[in-house]
């Protein structure tokens, strides 16, 4: 079989697939008896899952926490593993969201990337492997959970019904590969003011701020060198100056784990107050261990290995009675060991009595040497598809599905050479290009898994 052609037969059953699929509203809602994400997700997955049953697949409805499809006989098995469920949309769609439309070469719709067009990709490469293996001895397994975005419960729930993967990947990441996720430290910081008055700002713990804004006495800092820290910084800000001062300090948005790539609104703000002379326990102790930094300089915890280094952000702040709270999301490099990563980060503001950091939720670094037979086998595969040699497997900060089953990494569904593609943003699109290119990818991955 010619699998290219093959691939180029199957993609108007890919974007029918995922026209059905995008038209489910799958946001995260109210748990319903035997729904415990929604209706729209449960909706979903049955919909995916008559899919499968249509051409004739094993299937199966794990409590509507996640779905399978499976083919093949023997005991090894292999896996991929993606989600149904999508983010939340805003108003500044200029289509409808829920209804798949093509535009210049793209299909727009939520989902459309992350992860319902990966799936529907999926969908159509175990067709295809089942077409070209009839007889294989190793089972391959399609997995789609339900609430991949707001907590990965339905993962957790199929691994303790069903179990682990021998090998698998996940299409909800980055070609060529990912063979490291960075460990995430997440928590929160509370020291006392006397001297702020109200403060907010930020949307997300792990989303750089962008804006701050905040009230502060009058007549408690040189209003002057606030100004002069942050033009310094070109950082855009206003002022309204009467009693108390109203502060608004614009930043730049960026994901938590590429601090770099944004302007921290919150650092700033603190950064440039403890340069105007304010006096107040929250400005000293943000300024002292953040200030102007992403990576833990200050803290002393700015770690890095072989395949990046930490990254810290302040996502979150307001104020508490008579104490700000500040959340921070921590990405630290896959080779440090995550119980000294907890010490160091407890001893770094150990018995400061302008301030304490708490954690709330702990994950430890997913790593596979990236010359694995795991690895390099499905770097093999977008090679021979893509002729592509220059872009390699990579580490990166996020956190997929792969951290909670074993034997798995992510793998696709974003290019190195793809656009913006609005991820979790308005107007999300695929483009159409990308659907046979993943496909075709994924047949000769789960072919050169079936032969390891």
């Amino acid at each position: 079989m010619d699998i290219k052609k093959r691939v180029e037969q199957e993609v108007p059953e890919i974007i029918k697939n995922l026209r059905t699929l995008v038209s489910y509203p799958s946001v995260e809602s109210e748990p319903l008896e035997g729904m415990p994400f929604g209706k729209a997700n449960a909706d979903a997955l049955a919909a995916a899952l008559k899919i499968l049953d249509g051409y004739g697949f094993k299937t199966k409805n794990v409590d509507n926490y996640a779905g399978f499809a499976e083919i093949g006989s023997g005991e090894k098995l292999i896996g991929m593993v993606g989600h149904l469920d999508v983010v939340p949309v805003t108003d500044g769609w200029t289509s409808d969201p829920f209804t798949l439309t093509e535009r210049d070469g793209n299909l727009y719709g939520r989902g459309s990337t992350d992860d319902k067009g990966p799936v529907c990709c999926a969908m159509a490469a175990l067709r295809i492997v089942h077409e070209l293996r009839p007889d294989m001895n190793k089972r391959i397994r399609l997995v789609m959970g339900c609430n991949e975005e707001s907590g990965s419960a339905c993962l957790a729930h199929y691994v303790e019904k069903e179990g682990h993967f021998d090998l698998g990947f996940t299409p909800d990441g980055n070609f060529p590969g990912v063979f490291g996720e960075k460990g995430i430290c997440q928590g929160h910081l509370e020291t006392p003011t006397n001297a702020i008055l109200s403060v907010e700002g930020g949307t997300a713990m792990n989303v750089v701020c962008g804006k701050v804004t905040m009230t502060v006495r009058k007549g408690t800092f040189d209003l002057g060198k606030f100004r002069i820290a942050l033009n310094a910084r070109n950082v855009r800000y206003e002022i309204e100056d009467g009693d108390p001062i109203k502060l608004t300090v614009y930043g730049l948005q960026a994901h938590a784990s590429l601090p770099d790539m944004g302007v921290n609104a919150i650092n700033e703000t603190f950064a440039a107050l403890d340069e105007a002379g304010l006096d107040d326990p929250a400005v000293r102790f943000i300024a002292r261990y953040f200030g102007n930094t992403c990576h833990g300089e200050r803290l002393g915890i700015d770690f890095e290995d072989a395949y990046g280094d930490l990254s810290l952000n302040l996502g979150v702040i307001k104020k508490v009675g008579d104490k700000i709270h500040v959340t921070v999301d921590i990405r630290y490099p896959v080779t440090k060991d995550p119980e000294q990563m907890k010490r160091e980060y407890y001893n770094a503001t150990k018995d400061d009595e302008d301030g304490e950091m708490f954690i709330e939720d702990f994950e430890e670094p997913l790593f596979f040497p990236p010359d694995s037979p795991l690895v390099s086998s499905l770097y093999k595969a977008y090679k021979d598809v893509t002729g592509d040699t220059v872009n390699r497997p990579m580490v990166i900060g996020g956190g997929t599905y792969a951290k909670g089953i074993h034997n798995t990494i992510a793998f696709g569904a974003e290019f190195p050479d793809d656009p913006d593609i609005h991820m979790h943003g308005d107007d999300e699109f695929i483009p159409i290009k990308n659907l046979a290119r993943q496909t075709e990818i994924y047949v000769h991955a789960l072919l050169n898994l079936l032969d390891l």
